[in-house]
């Protein structure tokens, strides 16, 4: 999954973390952003400065995390502040499955386990289309919204198990039940499917869609302490939030 970029591509990459790093640990403390919460002009000010830099540039992917980045939260302790706006939940649930794909990944070290799962992928795109209909929302964009999830997985899960083959002394030391994570997958995906239902107006209307959605992640991404491959994964995992009706 390396692809390769030129030095420029990199050296941006890395004056972003770099930014990013520096006004989460200076700048953007718990509470500092919850205060910021109350004040979204205030949060703003904060968030702007960072908008150039806290994705990586379409189609560059970064195969993994620096060995040097700062670990992201597990899956238990995801922010107990809130992304912003009124994607900020659907954000949130977005950003509680890419930490569970962490989990994923270690259930699979040193098993040979493919990140691939075409029968499991499949089995959950068919559920969400009929769970879809169901709640009145558009089958098709539920389903795309899904396969964006299980991307979002499959980079993270791919750069993860890359990293510690490469540095195995960050290798998980415990490996984690698959059918309990799959379990939690199950819930997520309920709460993903009526938080779809609950914003469909609203992901419905351009511009105002990528507003919201620019400050959701933004917001996500600093309150969680994303790495450098979580922030990609969270991009492709939002990929397709705002859709035509």
């Amino acid at each position: 999954m390396q692809l390769e970029t030129n030095p420029r591509l990199h050296q941006c990459e890395s004056i972003r973390a770099a930014r990013l790093s520096s006004v989460v640990t200076l700048q953007l403390t718990e509470s500092e952003l919850s205060m910021s919460t109350r004040n979204p002009i205030r949060l703003m000010s904060m968030l702007i400065p960072l908008a150039a830099g806290a994705f990586v540039f379409p189609g560059v992917t970064p195969a993994m995390a620096e060995p040097h980045d700062t670990p992201p939260p597990s899956a238990k302790s995801i922010s107990s502040l809130h992304s912003l706006g009124s994607l900020g939940p659907l954000t949130d649930l977005a950003i509680q499955r890419l930490l569970v794909s962490d989990q994923v990944a270690a259930s699979k070290f040193g098993t040979g386990k493919p990140v691939d799962d075409p029968a499991r992928e499949q089995q959950e795109l068919d559920g969400v289309r009929q769970r879809a209909v169901a709640l009145g929302i558009a089958p098709a964009a539920t389903v795309q919204f899904f396969q964006d999830q299980i991307n979002a997985s499959k980079v993270v899960q791919t750069g993860l198990l890359q990293q510690w083959t490469e540095h195995p002394d960050q290798a998980p030391t415990t490996r984690p039940d698959l059918g309990q994570i799959r379990q939690q997958l199950d819930e997520l995906t309920t709460e993903i499917l009526h938080e779809l239902a609950s914003t469909q107006a609203i992901r419905h209307q351009a511009p105002s869609c990528d507003v919201q959605l620019w400050v959701a992640s933004l917001s996500g991404l600093i309150l969680n302490h994303l790495d450098a491959l979580h922030r990609h994964a969270l991009a492709v995992a939002l990929g397709s939030v705002c859709s035509p009706a």
